[in-house]
């Protein structure tokens, strides 16, 4: 959803047409190197934390999809890169973040710092040899 967002965004705001071939076009690469993280960091066993799930994904959307666009003829200049990595920043890292702060406070947390099924806070436990 965020690649897609991101490259129906770019699209529009060039006034670039409304064709499912253009889009396609610019959005394979992009789709392609976010696999490759996916992959590459086995996305799929923790798919909602920030680090390294989202990081990897997105460092390797922005440089494959860069690569590839270049393989393929595709412009990639300067301040496209530049654009291209700070919103598709955005929006991979920025929902989960959202998620993972969110599951903080209510005592779920999903990321790095915390595991599902552990203790809700609040609730302590008794030093050993004590009833």
């Amino acid at each position: 959803m965020a690649i897609a967002l991101f490259v129906l965004i770019g699209r529009s705001s060039h006034d670039e047409a409304a064709s499912l071939a253009g889009y396609a076009r610019t959005a394979w690469p992009f789709f392609a190197g976010a696999a490759l993280g996916w992959l590459g960091c086995r996305g799929w066993r923790r798919p909602l934390e920030v680090f390294p799930t989202g990081v990897v994904v997105w460092v390797a959307t922005v440089v494959a999809g860069m690569l590839l666009r270049l393989a393929s003829g595709q412009g990639v200049a300067g301040p496209f890169i530049l654009v291209a990595a700070v919103v598709l920043g955005f929006l991979l890292l920025g929902w989960r973040a959202l998620v993972d702060s969110i599951t903080w406070v209510r005592g779920q947390h999903i990321g790095g710092r915390g595991r599902p099924g552990r203790r809700p806070l609040g609730r302590r436990r008794r030093p050993r040899g004590q009833l």
